[in-house]
């Protein structure tokens, strides 16, 4: 597979197809044409020796389509019975429609929990692997009949880009009703123009994602660009294009631009830093001050108890906390040395007083580097 608008030396051997609700469906319920379309081209890609992992959405939208709802339901009860409905219709026809080409599928329902636990993060890994292995397409989407807020992975967009950094893809592909990103919505702006490439994620980019929303589906576009930044500033670059088009998946293997395509950074993160960073929920905050946030986001550096002005939440000893500035600006996301109530205890002191006020000195650092993975913008500081 020739990567679209990336560099030839880099050949695209994993991808994560991601396929939206207002691709999925139709005025009577699933498309079963654009289900076999996407079906055929991934085993097209698969007879190539891709391999390729699917993001379904269309749960909701197929159950509220059988049940003749016009609109999702706000008791959480009403809408998990909703999703139940329509997932077993979804995978269904997804089954059906890779059989033709004598291709198994198995389905994969997640919630946030399975991917912010470490153990449960790696068992999932380790059987999408497996899937992959024996050649067996992965067809995963969120357990929306369980979904409660504290477990809620938010959308697809969110889920595809966890999925894509757990199984250290090549590509993210997001298929949607639209042809990529533009500077208006052009489903009701005749002059809107296409951003055929991303390489900074600046306001404008988010003003103009945040101006064309999703209509069956949780999210619209800002959803989008929030997956491509994950993403992208893992390594991995991401391609928005119309799931309509025909041959889409096909088009772009063969290297050809179509949708918006997202630059990623020149060098990868490893799979615990992906995790660190982009995956595992924080469980508390560290404020720092302006000279620890330079030594963060310019010097590579360790966060030492000194920098730090504030600590929220309670934690234990390993958890993932957020690190910000004082102006509450992102720095990242690391895995402390300490628990909550040592970190207040030793904050603002130099690493050479820590034992003298805890009795004991089990690291200097509260956040070491190889532990630390920085999201924000180095201008922040």
């Amino acid at each position: 597979m020739k990567p679209n608008r990336k560099k030839k030396t880099d050949p695209i051997q994993r991808a994560v197809v991601k396929v939206g609700s207002n691709v999925l469906t139709a005025r009577s319920g699933l498309n079963i044409d654009v289900i076999s379309s996407i079906s055929s081209q991934i085993c097209r890609l698969l007879d190539q020796g891709l391999q390729i992992i699917l993001v379904s959405s269309g749960a909701m939208a197929s159950g509220m389509k059988k049940m003749g709802f016009s609109k999702r339901p706000e008791a959480i009860p009403k809408r998990q019975a909703i999703s139940a409905i329509g997932q077993a219709g979804l995978i269904r026809e997804w089954e059906k429609a890779f059989a033709r080409f004598e291709r198994k599928v198995a389905q994969i329902l997640l919630t946030s929990d399975d991917l912010t636990s470490r153990k449960r993060y790696l068992n999932a890994r380790n059987t999408m692997n497996t899937l992959l292995e024996w050649q067996v397409v992965p067809i995963i989407n969120e357990n929306d009949t369980i979904m409660v807020e504290e477990i809620k992975l938010g959308d697809n967009d969110n889920l595809a880009a966890m999925i894509a950094l757990l199984l250290d893809a090549d590509i993210f592909i997001n298929l949607t009703d639209i042809d990529g990103l533009y500077d208006k919505d052009p489903r009701v702006c005749p002059d809107a123009r296409l951003i055929p490439r991303v390489a900074t994620y600046s306001r404008s980019i988010e003003k103009y994602a945040g101006d064309i929303p999703g209509a069956l589906g949780t999210g619209g576009m800002l959803s989008k660009i929030k997956a491509a930044r994950k993403v992208t500033a893992s390594g991995i670059p991401m391609v928005i294009a119309k799931g309509y088009r025909p041959d889409i998946l096909i088009r772009l293997a063969a290297g050809e631009a179509h949708g918006t395509f997202f630059v990623p950074r020149q060098q990868k993160l490893n799979r615990k830093k992906c995790w660190i960073g982009y995956t595992v929920n924080p469980q508390g905050t560290l404020t720092v001050d302006a000279g620890a946030a330079r030594a963060l986001l310019n010097n590579g550096k360790s966060l030492l108890p000194s920098g730090i002005v504030d600590v929220q939440g309670q934690f234990p000893v390993g958890a993932a906390v957020a690190v910000v500035t004082v102006e509450r600006q992102t720095i990242g996301n690391g895995l402390v040395n300490y628990n909550a109530e040592e970190i207040r205890t030793i904050m603002g002191l130099r690493t050479s007083q820590i034992k003298a006020r805890l009795g004991q000195k089990t690291y200097d650092e509260v956040i070491h580097r190889d532990n630390l993975v920085i999201t924000g913008d180095p201008e922040a500081a």
